[in-house]
């Protein structure tokens, strides 16, 4: 990418904790490259936590929090994945109204994994023709080693698990016009999701 070529741009990127650390550090090194002028904006005031694939990343300080900032000081906006970052954020009313504000104003909106949830939640896909990742139905087992929890507990419930897609607002069709495909069984008897699935030091921006 060369330089400058985002020169003075102001770009939010909004996460908060279980945001997939390779998807917020590596665009904004890339936005950072070309010139844009990047802020980490968050429910959270001082840092968050990072998700790395399967464990807790490092800590990522916080520029903006979000109760101070607003789509008229910025260009454009990055929405990083991680399956609990947008599962939390789409809960905070001032984080969906934040998205929907950049499409308000017919600013650019980047969201990776799954980030365009918020694109959901903030009533912006209706008419778009969208990709998102979304988990597979069918992997208890996987959740439960990352949790650390025994076979037959409760699966539901603890702030920090990951929530798959079958759990979140967005139902297979509903009222905002987004439609997600079932898993289809298979000869053995599974399932096979036709959609993709997607404490350390502080990090600060380099």
């Amino acid at each position: 990418m060369a330089t400058e070529k985002l020169n003075g741009k102001r770009v939010a990127i909004l996460a908060t904790d279980g945001v997939e650390e390779v998807e917020l550090v590596e665009p904004r090194k890339a936005l950072d490259a070309a010139g844009a002028r990047t802020s980490l904006v968050s429910p959270k005031p001082e840092t968050i936590n990072a998700w790395q694939h399967d464990h807790w990343g490092n800590e990522i300080r916080v520029d903006v929090p979000l109760e101070r900032a607003s789509a008229d000081e910025y260009d454009a906006l990055l929405l990083p994945g991680g399956v609990m970052n947008p599962d939390k954020l789409r809960q905070d009313e001032r984080a969906v109204r934040f998205v929907k504000s950049f499409f308000q104003a017919g600013k650019p909106v980047a969201a990776i994994c799954h980030g365009p949830w918020m694109l959901v939640e903030a009533d912006v896909v209706r008419g778009r023709t969208v990709t998102f990742m979304a988990l597979t139905a069918d992997r208890p087992a996987q959740r439960r080693r990352r949790l650390g929890r025994p076979r037959g507990g409760d699966r539901r419930g603890a702030g920090d698990e990951p929530q798959t897609a079958r759990h979140s607002s967005v139902q297979p069709e509903d009222d905002r016009g987004v439609r997600r495909r079932r898993p289809r069984r298979t000869a053995a008897g599974g399932s096979t999701d036709e959609s993709t699935r997607g404490g350390g030091r502080l990090v600060d921006r380099p």
